[in-house]
């Protein structure tokens, strides 16, 4: 992230961030007025609904062809997420489980690899010193003067 300094922001950018500002309000208005067009809508369809002599009959046959078009559209969009879930599935199958894997038999030798050294590299050197470091000691204790 690159720091906020004043000095370096040209007109352009300030410009640029006011319509974005400007575009945003003008969103938000319109989103808040269609809210309101749509409850207003509502109120007034409940209304009429409610007055005497109103063919509700008609209505409610309309809402059922619009709930049974509805479950229609909605039927295909769950057939399409099944298929995103199916190939998502195939994904991580065939292509991460593999690099998973192959991830893990890499960390097994890096394992047995360091398990060798500390075996075979790491535990005698440490041994050396601590036996160099006993006889140096046993050396000072006689008073012999080593380099």
């Amino acid at each position: 992230m690159t720091e906020y300094n004043p000095e370096t922001v040209t007109q352009e950018e300030v410009t640029a961030s006011a319509v974005a500002h400007r575009r945003q309000r003008w969103m938000i208005l319109w989103i808040a007025l269609g809210g309101l067009v749509l409850l207003a809508l509502i109120v007034l369809a409940v209304v009429g609904l409610l007055q005497p002599g109103t063919p509700t009959d008609k209505i409610r046959d309309i809402f059922i062809i619009f709930m049974a078009f509805e479950s229609l559209v909605i039927g295909a969009a769950l057939v399409i997420l099944v298929i995103q879930v199916a190939s998502l599935i195939n994904l991580l199958q065939n292509e991460v489980k593999p690099i998973l894997d192959a991830t893990n038999e890499t960390v097994n030798t890096l394992r047995g690899t360091t398990t060798f050294l500390s075996e075979n590299l790491v535990a005698p050197v440490i041994k050396l010193n601590s036996y160099l470091a006993g006889l140096r000691r046993l050396f000072d204790l006689f008073g012999i003067k080593g380099k």
